[in-house]
């Protein structure tokens, strides 16, 4: 496999796994995050230690006065006086990943090379077998692009399914950068013959719902399987009001005078303990009702007020609430109809409001993980409410809406208790988000592999170098200088952090930014031709503007129409 050498190793780097080399490149082939790799004896055996270009440094530069008059090269000042050309050697400082072990994975050898040593560029062959743990076609097998160092398609890049939906996924981007592009990629993938996922998103701006295509895509069909996309709207979802416990009553419920949580309280355990999970919203009125002779009960906190005063506001409150279209006493979202092998269901909460999006997301993640135990362990039966004999993976678009940072929302900690959880049962995550400053940096710190595309703002990139402890510090400083579809790649679904550009998906885009002035131009050019058509039918001094933004056919003195 030994090639040409592209360079000669000088010494050490600055770090104990780092090393320096020095190299004419030309054709700048060594780029930033490139891997080249040197041979050495481990235990006897000669092996090929692989590393990843982390810097890049001329070693001879012009000086500055060949460089004082822009009209002149100084390419030709310096062939004019004799001086050498240096602009094509470097010191190259790369950083050892180690030989690979299909056990192990790569390890390091921990010496760098001697002085002398030759480095090659790896081979595609080479990075093809030990980047990914999981070739294109291979069962479980996520295509979601190519080597960004090489050129497309020459090293496709494959994450390891197993490893994200067993300990959770982050997609971490800022605005416009492709994160919902890319998630994109990796649902198309979930649901094509090699997978056949148990798949929900979680869609807040109803972005998702071209992902419909792949029923009737020939790359998604197999002998004996098409993929489902089931689209659940706004008004077709539908939490049972037994579902809520007792924290999420309060959370749709804010301000409550210390008498009303007391009330709450009482009112909640009674109907609990006396309907179990078949409670209706006329039960919990009840029960608030029968709550007001309790002796226990804090006193009314203001003098004069009227205890059932206090109680039909409470009333009043939870019926202001719960009588939202989305609460229904005895219809639920069944389980086994969001989640089933082959399918990917899109639930669009885009014309619901944020506290009531996050009660629908923490009702349904909160079922879906009693399912999973109680299936796991034996305590439920096929036919039964909370039967889920296979593993769901569930996508959170906008997470930091769902889990934010300094801030305990309703959803954050059943996330929490999910990603700490989840794997023993059978429940992962995977979060999207375009502030990682704003996402609970617990729940980020539990995504084990991550997807980190372009970030600007110096708050999300501290927040992922404290988060996300796989990526290494060279790679994070790429961030800024990413541009729209690269991708950082780190953790458990990859042998090593790469840089990837995202592969062009197979169903068309669903979040497309808007061409507002295209639109603003068709405004007026249907307007206008609306308005002549009316403006015909009128005598000539009847016409007249029709609204702000529309032309019309103006006369002068005489009442003859002037030209447009």
């Amino acid at each position: 496999m030994l090639q040409e050498p592209i360079g000669t190793t000088k010494g050490p780097g600055e770090t104990p796994h780092e090393y320096t080399f020095i190299t004419r490149d030309p054709d700048q082939r060594v780029k930033y995050g490139e891997f080249v790799y040197y041979c050495a004896p481990v235990e006897g055996e000669r092996r090929e230690i692989l590393a990843r270009v982390s810097r890049r440094e001329p070693i001879r530069l012009y000086p500055d006065t060949f460089l004082a008059d822009p009209s002149v090269p100084p390419q030709e000042l310096g062939r004019l006086l004799g001086y050498d050309q240096p602009a094509d050697l470097f010191q190259i400082t790369a950083t050892i990943l180690g030989y690979y072990d299909q056990t192990l994975g790569f390890v390091n050898p921990r010496t760098p090379p001697p002085a002398g040593t030759p480095i090659y560029i790896a081979p595609d062959e080479m990075l093809r077998a030990v980047l990914c743990r999981r070739q294109v076609g291979e069962e479980g097998a996520i295509h979601v692009g190519s080597l960004l160092s090489r050129a497309r398609d020459r090293v496709p890049v494959v994450l390891d399914a197993r490893g994200f939906t067993s300990t959770h996924l982050a997609i971490i981007a800022s605005t416009g950068s492709g994160k919902s592009y890319l998630a994109g990629v990796i649902l198309e993938e979930l649901m094509k013959p090699t997978t056949r996922a148990a798949v929900l998103v979680v869609d807040p701006h109803a972005e998702y719902h071209t992902l419909a295509e792949m029923e009737n895509l020939p790359a998604f069909a197999a002998e004996g399987y098409r993929p489902r996309v089931k689209v659940i709207r706004p008004d077709d979802i539908r939490v049972r009001v037994s579902s809520l416990d007792l924290g999420d009553l309060r959370y749709l419920l804010p301000n409550l005078s210390e008498r009303m949580h007391y009330l709450l309280g009482q009112a909640y355990r009674r109907v609990r303990r006396e309907y179990g999970d078949k409670w209706t919203r006329a039960h919990l009125r009840m029960a608030i009702r029968q709550g007001i002779g309790d002796k226990d009960a804090p006193p009314p906190e203001e003098e004069g007020t009227d205890e059932d005063s206090t109680v039909g506001a409470l009333i009043w409150r939870v019926n202001s609430i719960l009588e939202s279209k989305i609460f229904d006493d005895f219809v639920s979202l069944p389980l086994g109809d969001l989640f089933c092998p082959g399918q990917c269901t899109i639930l669009q909460l885009n014309e619901i409001a944020e506290r009531e999006q996050q009660i629908v997301v923490a009702t349904l993640l909160r079922r879906l993980n009693q399912a999973r135990v109680e299936t796991v362990g034996g305590r439920t039966q096929p036919g039964d409410e909370y039967y889920l004999p296979y593993p769901a993976f569930v996508m959170i678009e906008e997470a930091h809406r769902f889990a934010p940072a300094n801030a305990e929302i309703i959803t954050t900690n059943i996330l929490k208790q999910i990603l700490s959880e989840g794997r023993k049962f059978g429940v992962a995550v995977g979060l999207i988000s375009q502030r990682p400053g704003k996402l609970d940096s617990d729940v980020l710190s539990q995504c084990m592999t991550q997807c980190i595309m372009r970030i600007v703002n110096p708050v999300d990139q501290a927040r992922i170098a404290e988060s996300v402890e796989s990526v290494g510090r060279d790679l994070l400083m790429e961030l800024p200088g990413l541009t729209k579809g690269q991708v950082i790649i780190a953790g458990t679904s990859v042998n090593t952090p790469l840089l990837a550009q995202v592969r062009q998906r197979l169903t068309r885009h669903g979040a497309e930014d808007p061409d507002a002035p295209r639109q603003w131009q068709a405004f007026f050019r249907e307007e206008n031709v609306a308005q002549r058509a009316r403006d015909e039918a009128l005598p000539v001094g009847e016409r007249r503007p029709a609204g702000r933004g529309r032309l019309f056919k103006a006369t002068d003195a005489d009442g003859e129409p002037l030209p447009f």
